[in-house]
């Protein structure tokens, strides 16, 4: 059984391809064209975090691929009341083909996939975001080709967008420059195996420089609220302005996971400007997740 809980657990060609194939879905669908490869199909969508774009896109996905999808809350399941995650694991994956699941520890992830009879796609937990980076190197093909070779800038902090960025980097072959306030590095391991690709760099600006892409992400996540003002005061000079994005090479692009924060993490002229490209980046997740579900689905 495969399953999507980080971007390593396909091969290289598997995830260009994958990419090829999102950006034909997306034009397949703009034509009207119908298509439903996983008609009567049922994913499983367990929530433990709330979130409008990963419900909607895979919602949406499962229904233009002639499936369905089942929303479910920690009210909704007994992983809210204490059930063991690897019986629940057991019980909805002989009731629903796919599961996906947004939640906080990852190991909990890997548990539940170990016991599922079905796929199970990561749509995030506390250590990797897998199918945004798939929505993120989509949009940078689609806009500059592709993404072998370019340079990406992230700035902000260490965290599971960053992580799957060092994946990305890994599995896509580009270099990637981190820049992050002391003490909010990303994970030493995750850094070390993405050695040949990842430079650590304190100075944003030099991050930035001759850049082809620069990401960044909120300074405080969900279930970070209360480190909210320690943060502001940590990232106060990583924040994503005008300035910083002149030290791009030309023609770089701007993107952010959203939700956004104009003010904090970015400036609003940036992320409302003419290199910020985070409106398609939103909407390629829908593709890219239907290409994903598309690939998995073809072992139901």
């Amino acid at each position: 059984m495969r399953h999507f809980l980080t971007l390593l657990d396909l091969e290289k060609s598997e995830l260009k391809g994958l990419i090829a194939r999102a950006i034909e879905l997306k034009a397949m669908l703009r034509k009207g064209e119908p298509y439903e490869p996983l008609k009567n199909k049922v994913l499983g969508m367990v929530f433990e975090k709330s979130s409008t774009r990963t419900r909607v896109s895979f919602e949406t996905g499962m229904i233009q691929f002639g499936g369905s999808a089942i929303f479910l809350s920690p009210r909704d399941t007994q992983l809210g009341r204490g059930e063991p995650i690897e019986d629940s694991a057991r019980v909805l994956s002989r009731m629903v083909d796919l599961i996906m699941i947004r939640t906080y520890e990852h190991e909990k992830i890997e548990r539940f996939a170990a016991c599922s009879r079905v796929p199970v796609i990561n749509a995030l937990t506390d250590r990797f975001h897998p199918c945004q980076l798939l929505a993120d190197v989509q949009t940078f093909v689609e806009h500059r080709g592709p993404i072998e070779g370019k340079t990406v800038a992230w700035i902000g902090d260490g965290n599971n967008m960053c992580h799957s960025y060092i994946h990305a980097a890994r599995q896509f072959d580009f270099t990637l420059r981190i820049a992050c306030p002391v003490g909010y590095e990303p994970d030493r391991e995750i850094l070390l195996s993405g050695a040949e690709n990842v430079q650590l760099i304190s100075d944003p600006m030099e991050a930035a420089r001759g850049a082809d892409l620069v990401v960044t992400d909120v300074w405080a996540s969900m279930g970070q609220e209360e480190e909210q003002a320690k943060r502001a005061l940590a990232f106060a000079d990583y924040q994503v302005t005008q300035t910083l994005m002149q030290q791009t090479a030309p023609g770089a692009l701007f993107m952010h996971c959203l939700p956004a924060h104009r003010g904090e993490e970015v400036a609003a002229e940036v992320i409302d400007g003419p290199q910020s490209v985070v409106w398609d980046e939103a909407e390629n997740r829908l593709h890219a997740q239907k290409a994903l579900m598309e690939m998995l689905g073809r072992e139901l």
